[in-house]
């Protein structure tokens, strides 16, 4: 049984069990309380301690042991599922028949693999893993937080995960250095921190990489956008303006953001500057950079900035910043303003205006003292058009407005909606907030570059 069935035959039982309590009389509603807890007692011991735990621990042993002797210093993945097979099947650990199948493969996912995370990993339909110490894992399903059964035996076990995954890309976690940013193999985004740093364990974030990329017709059969919010925005990237996807952790910024570049044009160079890799594009001319970070003496880092700088030497069509934190910014606002209209980033913020803020204080990060004037004339000059995404309470993903930047009205930076999402303040009968996408009825001046640049607009997309 999968871990979703699993999940799934669990909450059916607890809502029987509620539907028990609630419909019988107070003796069987009683009874039907003291059967949960009952059953809620056995799961606690079963999670304390693994029959199988033990028998575990020996056979591992034995095929280290027998490796050893062997002297192999590389395992092949069937060479070592062929003798696991053979361990288990060993008389000598009197392992029920039925249980040795999957005895086999989860000393398999922990010799080889991920352990425990691995179930949760292979699965599509999990976007992200959250491990909160050894007992506690979630993840996130339909921008849903769902606890798991998962579990790891203990610190040492998942630390034994953990630094699986960080040596992989010659990466290091100890307790001088608790924090690590990693990339599993097929691209998925991992955050460790450990103790004396985290009170609660060992802590592993992985945002798992998709196989294929979203395309817009999937965000639009989503809900996620309209075809003429998606069909303006196309022709924004195709005319060259310059923008900032905005929005939340989580939110779907990069995903929208795959979108976006998707619609560059075959015969253009981009080169593509991110912390981790995660912006999949199809054209053939593209230079993916990746930052780096110190190593164990501290130094060899390269930043997000000194790759911004070096890719005005690389005579780029277009810049994509994966997401701009800190003092690039500056370097991001002056590409855009020199010659590389076109350009794409990403950055947290909570709404268009927010961002606009929040650029202005990491342009201030960078250390150059510049007027606050001249720091919004110079972002109000560089940057086109700002899309705001939001995840909603639902687990829905939105962008909830489309934002030009109009230049600057005195000492404010203006800013105009064009496209907005209105929410009605309830729910559908699958749990959904009800709302709509609107057109503010706003004529973008953008439209005159975006037609300069040999692009077709149609007039009847800003109106309702």
């Amino acid at each position: 049984m999968g871990l979703l069935e699993r999940m799934e035959q669990k909450k059916a039982e607890e809502n029987s069990a509620d539907d028990m309590g609630v419909g019988g009389s107070s003796d069987g509603g009683a009874s039907a309380m003291m059967g949960m807890s009952a059953n809620s007692n056995s799961g606690s011991n079963e999670d304390k301690a693994d029959p199988y735990e033990a028998v575990k621990r020996r056979i591992h042993m034995r095929v280290i042991e027998t490796l050893n002797k062997q002297n192999v210093s590389v395992v092949d993945k069937n060479e070592m599922q062929a003798l696991l097979d053979e361990t288990v099947n060993d008389d000598e650990f009197n392992i029920p028949r039925p249980e040795r199948r999957r005895i086999a493969l989860e000393l398999y996912n922990d010799i080889m693999g991920y352990g425990p995370l691995e179930e949760l990993l292979m699965n599509d339909s999990f976007s992200e893993v959250m491990v909160n110490g050894p007992k506690q894992i979630y993840v996130e399903s339909k921008g849903k937080l769902i606890l798991t059964d998962v579990k790891f035996r203990d610190d040492e076990h998942l630390m034994n995960i953990i630094d699986r995954i960080v040596s992989q890309i010659g990466r290091h976690i100890d307790e001088a250095s608790p924090m690590v940013d990693a990339r599993l193999p097929d691209g998925s985004r991992v955050n460790a921190i450990i103790p004396p740093i985290s009170l609660v364990g060992p802590v592993l974030t992985i945002r798992k990489f998709g196989k294929t990329p979203v395309t817009a017709a999937q965000l639009v059969q989503w809900g996620s956008i309209t075809p003429r919010m998606l069909s303006f925005l196309e022709a924004c990237v195709k005319g060259k303006l310059n923008i900032v996807v905005s929005g939340g952790t989580g939110s779907g910024k990069t995903t929208l953001l795959n979108v976006l570049s998707s619609y560059i044009p075959e015969d253009e160079r981009i080169v593509t500057i991110e912390d981790a890799a995660e912006v999949q594009l199809k054209q053939d001319h593209v230079v993916t950079l990746e930052t780096r970070p110190a190593n164990l003496e501290g130094k060899g880092a390269i930043t997000i900035r000194s790759l911004v700088k070096n890719a005005l030497r690389m005579r780029p069509d277009r810049i994509i910043v994966g997401e701009v934190r800190s003092d690039e910014t500056l370097d991001m606002l002056q590409a855009m303003n020199t010659g590389h209209d076109g350009s794409l980033t990403t950055t947290h913020a909570n709404s268009p205006r927010d961002t606009m803020s929040r650029i202005e204080t990491m342009v201030m990060m960078s250390g150059m003292e510049l007027p606050v004037k001249a720091i919004r004339d110079q972002a109000s000059s560089a940057i086109d058009l700002i899309v705001q995404q939001s995840r909603l309470r639902d687990g829905s993903r939105k962008v909830t407005q489309i934002t030009e930047v109009t230049g600057m009205e005195g000492d404010v930076v203006s800013l105009q909606d064009i496209f907005v999402y209105e929410t009605e303040g309830a729910v559908d009968t699958n749990g959904k907030f009800k709302g709509s996408f609107k057109a503010t009825g706003i004529l973008p001046k953008c439209v005159d570059k975006i037609r300069g640049n040999g692009v077709l607009i149609n007039n009847e997309w800003f109106t309702n």
